[in-house]
């Protein structure tokens, strides 16, 4: 087997690399960081198994962007706390019901 020599497709790589580069530079910066609110998300469950149950659960800004300040039913649940473990908290805060038996 040959070596493929590929000078040609460096320098055109190259030259697509320094003017992508150049238009990053030539345009405005963006604003960072995004202002969050302080609300961030509100997850409202409405459970009828067992009568109506309704739970709600505001999650609030933290100083990190992957996190929240969790409150359940108002009263405080996490102070750093992210999306899937609050979906796992979710989860796992249900009981689990049997399927009735027909007969």
């Amino acid at each position: 087997m040959a070596y493929i020599n590929r000078k040609k497709g460096s320098k055109k790589l190259a030259v697509m690399r320094q003017a992508k580069e150049r238009k990053r530079l030539d345009s405005p910066t963006p604003d960072y960081p995004i202002e969050l609110p302080e609300l961030r998300r509100r997850i409202i469950i409405i459970d009828y198994d067992f009568g109506k149950c309704v739970h709600r659960i505001d999650l609030y800004r933290t100083s990190r962007v992957d996190c929240y300040r969790a409150k359940a039913d108002g009263k405080p649940w996490k102070d750093f706390i992210g999306w899937s473990k609050v979906l796992e908290g979710v989860r796992k805060s249900f009981l689990r019901v049997g399927s009735p038996r027909s007969c």
